[in-house]
């Protein structure tokens, strides 16, 4: 089994580290990885936000499974060019992701599906949000 970890962070460190302890023993791959992940996984040299390099990858080299720490690749839709391509990947559609890459997106959902949360508002202005308070 190939597997490939985006991102080069403690969490895909983690990530690394655990599929490494697999009984399968996986052949694991990073992108782009680092110094303390190289020492568990092969290093790729393809930032996360090349999503359509990260794909050719994949696909070139059969990877069985990619795994996403990152949210910037899942904003910008890697999971749905990967299953496009018919490639496995472990992470949510680029729709599901602004969840978690926007934060006024996600109040505004919250808000509008009667979703208990914190008072918030969003603001282009600085003086204009200084001046409004919270409720």
């Amino acid at each position: 089994m190939k597997v490939l970890v985006i991102g080069s962070g403690g969490r895909e460190h983690a990530l690394v580290w655990k599929i490494g302890q697999s009984a399968s023993k996986p052949k694991i791959y990073c992108a782009p990885g680092s110094a303390a992940i190289g020492e568990l996984a092969a290093p790729v040299a393809i930032k996360p936000e090349q999503i359509e390099k990260l794909a050719d990858f994949a696909s070139n080299e059969k990877i069985d499974l990619t795994v996403v720490g990152p949210e910037l690749p899942l904003t910008l839709g890697i999971a749905d060019l990967f299953e496009s391509r018919g490639l496995r990947i472990f992470g949510p559609n680029k729709a599901a992701a602004q969840l978690e890459g926007s934060k006024a997106f996600a109040k505004e959902m919250l808000k509008q599906n009667n979703i208990p949360t914190a008072a918030f508002g969003t603001f282009t202005d600085a003086a204009a949000a200084k001046s409004k308070p919270m409720a």
